[in-house]
Parts: C-alpha cells; structure tokens; sequence
C-alpha cells in the first residue's frame, strides 16, 4: 500500500486520516470578457481538483479497514460545498471525506 504521506511544501508533512483526502484546487486560466477584470472574490472557485494525499482508509465496526477508491495523484471533482478549506505553508488546500468525490477524471 502507498505511503499517506504528502509534502505540502519544504517545511510541513500532512497526512489525512481515515477516509479523508488532501486536495489542490486546479485552478482554469483566468478569461477576460470586454476588458472587464472579475475579482477573485466574485469568482466561483473549481470544482475540479488534485489528490495530494490520502487516508489508510475507512474502518467498520469491528476494526477492518477498506482502502479508499481515490489514489494519490488522480484529477476529481467534487461538490461545490464539499470540503473544509485549509492552509498550509501559505497553499491553499481542502480536505474532504471520499464520500464528497463525485468521480475521477481520466485522460
């Protein structure tokens, strides 16, 4: 099984637990309409994203544990709310239970 373990920068290691996964937002190249500069803070943030990290897995009531679908480097997508957004180093990251995932973008 693959180490859980993720560097987020030079400084700090992270390493989600459970059925929790580390991701990176992939953020699409900005377009701009008419000369009109939309704000950060009035665009809608992707839903789409990198797994950096992922948890052991999910255990049940008697303690066994079941690996988790997502792998470290796939593309996702998930829900708009889904997640809780987190810094580390100064990178912005969520974290987000497998549940959330709506799939796994392949190339």
């Amino acid at each position: 099984m693959p180490t859980a373990t993720a560097t987020a920068s030079a400084t700090t290691t992270f390493t989600p637990l459970h059925d929790r996964l580390l991701v990176r937002r992939i953020e699409d190249n900005e377009t701009v309409r008419g000369g009109i500069i939309i704000p950060d803070s009035a665009k809608e943030k992707p839903q789409e994203g990198e797994v950096i990290s992922v948890g052991k897995g999910k255990s049940n009531d008697e303690g066994k544990v079941f690996p988790l679908d997502v792998k470290k480097g796939d593309r996702i997508l998930f829900g708009k709310y889904s997640g809780t957004e987190i810094r580390i180093d100064g990178e912005e990251f969520l974290i987000m239970r497998e549940e959330e995932v709506l799939g796994i973008l392949k190339k």
